[in-house]
């Protein structure tokens, strides 16, 4: 009788360690975004970080038997590759410069609201009512987050504006990903976003006047190895890992990544860089987390029921906000 437990276990810990490294590594990357634009240019460092893993993600995809991509596909990719790299990342990697960042993932967050409310209006549909008290529940957090007051620890008002539009940027982004004229290869797709995304973020870098500002010698080695980090970790480790848990457990399962990696950022922005985590954050936090737990549980129960009855969304294709994330980490 042939013995599973020996093949159900090492499963198991794959599974276990892929969460580990969604879990922390993405979670980490805020802390080595604020390191890595301390002596470089915040969109200069997100092209260079962009550039080098899109191309190798290219060419992995392409080894593994990926078509060539049409014109079509790049038109799609420069969009996408826009909306989710140069107005997302973008706004996190220049809102650091003002705003701390444990309370920048805590503000990315708010990614899944922006997802529900959009596609509400797409739909014409009203979301379930654990959706709306979602939506409820984590503006209040921003509320609290950001609005003056006795209370310690209010986020720079520019630099959350700019992370709010980054957010929504970031949202709209993930949904026009779903009918835009892409590969149908998710890795070969991301790979081309980040191609794409990091010429937007360099030319933005150049027309904003950052080559100015960028000193070679000037360069940290505490920078490198966090550009490094990103590139290496941040966007093909932590990729690997959640492309192989979408195929290893639920999409569910994986998005839990969207309210673990704002605690994972809190708290190693208060360990390794000195930043204060106030009353106020620490409220802030968990309202909004747990508005995020509510809005993708019940909002990917909707989705599934509408996906099993119209066949509109393919198996590979996960809940709102998870689809590609690993770009914006």
């Amino acid at each position: 009788m042939l013995d599973v437990t020996t093949d159900i276990e090492p499963r198991q810990r794959k599974i276990v360690a892929a969460f580990a490294a969604v879990y922390l590594i993405w979670g980490s990357t805020y802390l080595a975004i604020r390191f890595a634009i301390e002596t470089i240019p915040p969109h200069l460092m997100a092209s260079a970080r962009f550039l080098a893993a899109g191309a190798i993600l290219y060419a992995w995809a392409r080894l593994r038997g990926a078509p060539r991509p049409t014109f079509t596909n790049w038109r799609a990719a420069a969009v996408v590759g826009g909306l989710l790299l140069l107005g997302g990342n973008g706004a996190v990697v220049w809102a650091e410069t003002r705003v701390p960042s444990g309370l920048t993932a805590l503000l990315v967050a708010t990614v899944p609201i922006w997802m529900a409310l959009l596609e509400s209006l797409r739909n014409g549909r009203r979301p379930a009512a654990p959706v709306i008290a979602g939506l409820v529940l984590g503006l209040g957090g921003l509320a609290l987050l950001v609005a003056p007051g006795r209370l310690a620890g209010r986020v720079d008002p520019l630099g959350a504006g700019v992370l709010l539009l980054g957010s929504f940027s970031w949202a709209f982004g993930s949904l026009h990903s779903r009918v835009a004229r892409l590969p149908k290869s998710g890795l070969l797709a991301t790979a081309m976003e980040m191609i794409a995304g990091s010429v937007w973020l360099l030319l933005f870098g150049l027309l904003t006047g950052q080559a100015g500002k960028l000193t070679l010698a000037a360069i940290s080695v505490k920078s490198l190895l966090s550009l490094g980090y990103l590139v290496v970790f941040g966007s093909l480790v932590g990729f690997t890992a959640y492309i192989w848990l979408l195929g290893a457990t639920t999409a569910a399962r994986v998005s839990t990544y969207a309210y673990v990696n704002p605690v994972v950022a809190v708290l190693l922005g208060w360990a390794f860089a000195g930043e204060t985590m106030t009353l106020r954050t620490l409220a802030a936090a968990v309202i909004i987390v747990g508005a995020v737990a509510l809005i993708i549980r019940y909002g990917s129960r909707r989705r599934a029921g509408s996906a099993a009855r119209e066949e509109a969304v393919s198996p590979d294709e996960p809940t709102a906000g998870v689809r590609r994330p690993a770009a914006a980490r």
